[in-house]
């Protein structure tokens, strides 16, 4: 198969699934080694970078997903009149932050670092898809352990966990 239709082949995977597909389920259907795909990929991220394109590849836990320009949002937004965007409050955010950076962590854990009760906060992070029970812990009880999703890392723009900044570059 030559470049251009495998080029093809990986764009029509991606943007028939809409979800993230791995780089072993793209390799298999292609029946290309994963390190060969992965170059081809790049390839096709950079193609993506040229201005007058108004999607992009974007990478999450080595799988690659379809996505529109974040420039571009306002067009998207006159053409589908999303309703009243609901962010995430601060007390959400905090936790949020906990989850992502303690992970996995249990509620006991991200209570006693904020101060206060994180039930509501954990409940809204869960129905937004941005965290996950990931496990229990061994112990009395075995509480739930809490870790971020993939859609947490695609919301915030990072490949894995690892690129979130290092805490002491936040303050």
């Amino acid at each position: 198969m030559d470049i251009k239709k495998i080029k093809a082949a990986i764009e029509c995977m991606l943007f028939v699934s809409g979800d993230p597909v791995s780089l072993k389920d793209l390799s298999a259907a292609l029946a290309i080694d994963q390190s060969t795909l992965k170059k081809i990929i790049n390839q096709l991220i950079d193609d993506y970078k040229d201005i007058t394109r108004g999607i992009k590849i974007v990478e999450i836990n080595n799988s690659y997903q379809l996505c529109s320009k974040t420039e571009l949002y306002e067009f998207v937004e006159k053409l589908l009149k999303p309703k009243a965007k609901i962010g995430l409050s601060q007390a959400s955010l905090e936790t949020l932050s906990i989850i992502a950076y303690k992970q996995p962590v249990t509620k006991s854990v991200i209570d006693s670092i904020r101060g206060v009760k994180s039930d509501a906060c954990i409940a809204r992070l869960l129905e937004k898809d941005m965290i996950k029970e990931v496990g229990r812990m061994d112990g009395p009880g075995r509480p739930i352990l809490y870790g971020t999703t993939n859609t947490f890392l695609r919301l915030f723009g990072l490949k894995n966990i690892n690129e979130l900044p290092p805490i002491k570059d936040l303050f």
